[in-house]
């Protein structure tokens, strides 16, 4: 069964071969953790963030992850980006790295703890955590490891990816052609910060460029940190592909930086009963510009007014065939994106 998978995706994803002309961007179904496959044209690769490590009731990401990126054409991962240390992040590193070769880990450094919390529970989910980190660290020492700070490149050939993003920290000048005040600034003031969730404001955001080509993905950076990127000034100017933070979860919906970047084309990570949270949906739909928004999954939380056609929907509910939403970029700005469950195709203009 697993040959055959395999071989179904060798023919579904055979424009990400080496020697392709396209940069291809895979947001793999890991079931509302967050795990993406960037290949680009000279067909070297990078894989942002690993899915969720093995739990009662639920899988390790790492066969998902391992069937996608063989069915690329690929016999290796080239960097490995863990955008921060959540569970549904950094997923088993050590396991997928017994799986596929891995050649060198980039992060924002060292784990960091939430405050202290009553719950009974919260001891045990801290010595998860703690393991989890553990296990992960002794592979990036023998690997090799590159802590990212904002300003740094992912040295893969053919694609630019800039860190804006990483251990905190945020691009404080704007990129080439950005900088203009914010005129979204004014209607919506900054989120407040949620003190528990501090690996979330610590992930590793990027910036993906090819030729006229631009997709944003901040993974969890949730809204308080946002607002800074573009307010009062957009520091980072338009994208043609906006990666919805937090997998859609409404903490992670920063309407002004949003309506800021412009992008033509909203993909969400979710799970079927994890992101894609109906409120954020309207504050998504209002962005001037936007065409499409593409989910993994129907959001079970939501209804069909709070979810796209199921053209764009990767896993409808009750079925999770593990299918994923691929974007194909040309140099010239044109991309499609495709929905690996049905083969629907949607392509797009570059943005002037």
């Amino acid at each position: 069964m697993r040959t055959l998978a395999i071989a179904f995706l060798l023919i579904l994803f055979v424009g990400a071969l080496p020697g392709a002309k396209t940069l291809d961007i895979y947001t793999i179904d890991v079931e509302g953790g967050k795990s993406v496959l960037i290949v680009s044209p000279s067909g070297e690769s990078v894989l942002v963030d690993a899915g969720w490590p093995a739990a009662p009731g639920r899988e390790a990401s790492v066969d998902r992850i391992v069937e996608t990126v063989r069915g690329a054409g690929l016999k290796q991962i080239d960097h490995l980006v863990i955008s921060h240390f959540d569970g549904d992040h950094l997923g088993d590193v050590p396991q997928l790295a017994s799986k596929i070769p891995i050649r060198h880990i980039y992060d924002h450094g060292e784990l960091q703890l939430p405050p202290a919390d009553p719950d009974p529970r919260f001891k045990a989910r801290i010595d998860a955590a703690l393991e989890r980190f553990r296990a992960y660290n002794e592979v990036r020492r023998k690997l090799g490891h590159t802590v990212l700070k904002v300003g740094d490149k992912v040295p893969i050939k053919g694609v630019d990816i800039e860190v804006l993003t990483t251990g905190g920290k945020l691009i404080d000048k704007p990129l080439k052609g950005a900088g203009k005040p914010n005129p979204l600034c004014a209607a919506n003031p900054q989120a407040a910060v949620i003190e528990r969730d501090v690996e979330d404001n610590l992930s590793v955001g990027i910036l993906i460029t090819l030729g006229k080509f631009r997709m944003l993905d901040l993974a969890d950076l949730e809204a308080h940190p946002s607002h800074e990127l573009v307010c009062p000034n957009n520091l980072i100017g338009t994208v043609d592909v906006y990666h919805v933070n937090v997998h859609g979860q409404f903490k992670g919906i920063a309407p002004e930086l949003i309506g800021a970047v412009r992008p033509q084309v909203a993909i969400m990570g979710n799970g079927a009963r994890k992101g894609a949270d109906p409120p954020s949906w309207p504050l998504l739909r209002a962005t001037s510009g936007l065409k499409d928004i593409w989910q993994n999954h129907y959001s079970a939380a939501g209804t069909k007014e709070t979810n796209p056609p199921d053209d764009y929907i990767a896993n409808l509910e009750p079925n999770d065939g593990g299918k994923l939403i691929k974007v194909s970029a040309e140099s010239n700005g044109t991309f499609t994106v495709t929905n690996t469950r049905n083969g629907f195709t949607a392509s797009y203009r570059a943005t002037p």
